[in-house]
């Protein structure tokens, strides 16, 4: 990809309540020294494929969260220094427990219980029996016990949530604040409770607030410039937010812009959505999505084992499957089942193998060698990945081969590195289009593609393009590269189609 100008940028994606994905739990230990922490013996304790979620304490050495099984999401406990071990609490087939969490005072659990007939409402778990009973008709979403009697909890009110304090010792309700985030906290060193307010949404700042319980005083704790849907705090009073696979921190008292707290390999934490520290403040979980890699290679081989139901679960509900770059193949889960059941029904022996895999961002494209009762093939795949599954996949196949296809590229690119505008457009149809994936076109025509990178050429000196992963398939040519730009680098792929020995379109996957 021979980038013009690209632009960073965060973004945050609502989902609708307890949406499911393919999430993992992480523990590591939050070590201490000279006053500034880091985490260190980092351990996947769910280590399950599904939806994984909601971690919280249950005190320093023992964790709950949700946990999907047999079709239902359940209460789970990991035990840290009983040799790693982990028990279900509860087992409910007319719904789903969700947001776990001890109740203060005592040795039982509540928990937001989804049932199949649609109705929302919070439970008391028995921790020794799983035995349960119903709190609160309140549709909750989140829930914080302030102490035994009183809870802090968001509560579903038409499109938006608002904090509300229900005292079961004096059978009261009272709303608090109004449009509010998920991520409810006790402040260390307070009696002070935390949560992410949304008021000035059409402002575009998000607030940390902090509530005094007793005297229901708020005040602003941070202002947000950037907007997050979770928040952990240290016991120094930091607060940590996730960013994909970066937890920033920063001290409201002491710092003056946010830095990396830890950052992690993409294909171990990909994107961070919850976290959770001990009472201690001496160890870390974390939720993430599963890597785009992972589940990936997860669905090549279950194909490669034949069993339909592993390699459908890979897959969104929504899941749509297509012809590069636009034609639909079918659309939806249960056409996908439907499809692979007739494939699998129809041969004997099937299966792929991976020849390369090119991965940037939440996308990964294999270049795949098929074998169908002895018969072979040649195939590229774009899959596109979101909250740990499959969300759609873009098949190439070598429909209209091309002996120069390979060489047109490399051309370009030696004419890029050397910034030579001529040579560089030469490469290129006069009828040229370039593309955001999937089909959005930002560009067509060979004048308007040279006056943009005319300029682009004289302003960067050590413009430099070098392949890291190259895949050609008929008249395409397919680029993962590693591009100079100003002195900072990055990955990018590109997708060139050759015809009658010129580029005629270039797809950038981003």
């Amino acid at each position: 990809m021979r980038w013009v100008f690209f632009v960073l940028f965060w973004f945050l994606t609502l989902t609708a309540f307890y949406g499911q994905g393919n999430t993992e739990v992480y523990l590591f230990d939050l070590d201490w020294k000279n006053g500034i922490p880091s985490l260190s013996n980092p351990k996947n304790i769910s280590n399950n494929h599904g939806y994984d979620n909601q971690p919280s304490f249950w005190d320093n050495d023992v964790l709950l969260f949700s946990s999907t099984r047999a079709g239902q999401t359940d209460i789970k406990q990991f035990n840290i220094t009983k040799g790693s071990t982990s028990k279900w609490i509860s087992n409910t087939p007319t719904g789903s427990e969700y947001s776990p969490m001890r109740i203060s005072g005592s040795d039982n659990i509540s928990s937001i219980r989804l049932d199949l007939n649609g109705l929302q409402r919070l439970y008391k778990y028995d921790n020794a029996t799983g035995e349960s009973e119903s709190l609160s008709d309140l549709k909750i979403g989140y829930q914080l016990w302030y102490n035994e009697h009183i809870l802090v909890c968001t509560v579903l009110v038409k499109n938006q949530m608002d904090l509300v304090l229900v005292d079961f010792e004096k059978k009261s309700q009272l709303t608090v604040a109004e449009n509010v985030g998920r991520s409810l906290h006790k402040i260390p060193g307070t009696n002070q409770i935390s949560y992410i307010s949304k008021t000035s949404a059409k402002k575009k700042l998000w607030q940390i607030m902090s509530l005094d319980i007793e005297s229901n005083k708020k005040d602003t704790v941070l202002n947000l410039p950037f907007p997050i849907e979770d928040m952990a705090w240290l016991r120094d009073g930091t607060v940590l937010a996730p960013n994909n696979n970066t937890i920033a921190k920063y001290h409201p008292k002491k710092d003056s812009v946010w830095t990396d707290f830890n950052v992690f390999n993409k294909d171990q934490v990909f994107k961070i959505s919850r976290m959770a520290v001990n009472p201690a403040g001496t160890r870390l979980a974390l939720v993430t999505d599963v890597s785009p890699k992972t589940i990936v290679q997860r669905q090549v081989e279950t194909f490669n084992k034949r069993d339909l139901n592993g390699f459908i679960s890979c897959y969104s509900d929504e899941v749509l499957a297509q012809r590069f770059p636009t034609d639909t193949m079918y659309l939806g889960k249960e056409a996908m089942m439907d499809s692979y059941e007739r494939f699998f029904a129809n041969t004997k022996n099937t299966g792929v193998k991976v020849v390369k895999r090119i991965s940037i961002g939440n996308k990964v494209i294999d270049e795949e060698e098929t074998m169908v009762d002895g018969r072979t093939g040649h195939q590229v795949a774009l899959y596109h990945v979101e909250n740990g599954l499959i969300r759609s996949m873009s098949f190439i196949f070598p429909d209209q081969e091309t002996q120069d296809a390979e060489s047109v590229v490399k051309e370009q690119l030696e004419a890029y590195n050397a910034r030579n505008i001529d040579a560089f457009m030469d490469t290129y149809s006069d009828t040229i289009e370039l593309y955001d994936f999937p089909h959005a076109l930002s560009s067509k025509g060979k004048e308007k593609m040279r006056a943009s990178y005319n300029s682009f050429f004289e302003a960067n000196r050590d413009l430099n393009c070098k392949i890291k992963n190259r895949i050609v398939i008929g008249n395409k040519v397919i680029d993962e590269e590693y591009v100079t730009i100003n002195g900072s680098n990055f990955s990018a792929v590109a997708i060139y189609e050759v015809e009658n020995g010129k580029i005629s379109k270039v797809t950038f996957v981003r």
